[in-house]
């Protein structure tokens, strides 16, 4: 396997290029006499050797692999040209500054949302939704516009009993973007908020309907929704309870654990944690 700088000559010229079918090559078409291609040289290593496994150098010394650059058609001093799957896709003649370089390098190179996505997969997989949480949020404040990190945000909350954060995440998908992976996802919300409405949350819910200021019916209902992981409005209705006596039975408490259980970088947690702080201070 080449390591992500080599050197180029003719007899291992083809083994570059085989390479350039998994990654993108640099061939970097240089000479010990030029002060731009020393200028150059230090700017192009230390980009490839941020993206070992997606970017490789090729060093062709121009004053000892002359036929070389002629196949190559180099007609000046410094030259990098960009190939990918055995063909020139893109490149340069001169000194760039290291910016537009990696401008030009961008389309070749993972995003930094891919990369949490991947960090997710693995979780998602074993249905770890706490901890792929923040890591799709932050994915989707990269590229807000991406529609299957926002479907996959969704699935995520749909798992940790958000389900009103799923279903506004979901309202956003526009019809174009409706794909499988989005309808999966609305099936299974549904399934959710069919689970999460039980006998027991029903009858509470008449009985609450029926005495408005009754904050133990409150208090108990909240129980009841934290145990179905509807943690928004089980804060809702203690926050409403906490509002009128703070130390109102195991009101504050249970407000704290369901803040406490919510995924690190969650919205609700964030606004009921502001919402308590204006009542403490």
């Amino acid at each position: 396997m080449l390591q992500p700088i080599v050197d180029v000559s003719l007899s291992n010229a083809r083994e570059v290029l085989d390479a350039s079918m998994q990654k993108l090559v640099l061939f970097q078409f240089w000479s010990a006499r030029s002060e731009g291609c020393k200028q150059l040289s230090p700017v192009l290593e230390r980009i490839v050797q941020q993206y070992p496994q997606q970017l490789l150098l090729a060093r062709v010394d121009c004053d000892k692999e002359q036929d070389l650059a002629m196949q190559f058609g180099v007609q000046s001093l410094p030259t990098v040209m960009f190939i990918k799957q055995g063909r020139p896709v893109d490149g340069f003649a001169g000194v760039e500054t290291e910016q537009a370089i990696r401008t030009k390098l961008a389309a070749y190179l993972p995003k930094p949302e891919d990369d949490l996505l991947a960090k997710a997969e693995p979780l998602l997989a074993a249905q770890d939704y706490a901890a792929a949480y923040p890591l799709l949020k932050d994915a989707l404040a990269l590229a807000p516009e991406r529609s299957d990190i926002k479907l996959w945000l969704a699935d995520t909350a749909i798992g940790l009993g958000q389900l009103t954060q799923a279903e506004a995440m979901l309202s956003e998908i526009k019809l174009a973007q409706q794909d499988a992976l989005y309808k999966s996802v609305l099936a299974k919300l549904q399934l959710a908020k069919e689970a999460a409405d039980t006998p027991e949350i029903q009858a509470l819910e008449a009985a609450l309907a029926a005495a408005p200021d009754n904050n133990e019916l409150k208090e108990k209902l909240a129980v009841q929704y934290q145990a179905v992981q509807r943690s928004e409005e089980a804060l809702a209705l203690l926050f409403t309870v906490l509002q009128q006596d703070l130390n109102f039975g195991g009101s504050k408490k249970l407000f704290l654990d369901i803040l406490a259980a919510l995924p690190k970088g969650d919205s609700v947690a964030s606004q009921y944690r502001r919402k308590l702080y204006s009542l403490l201070y």
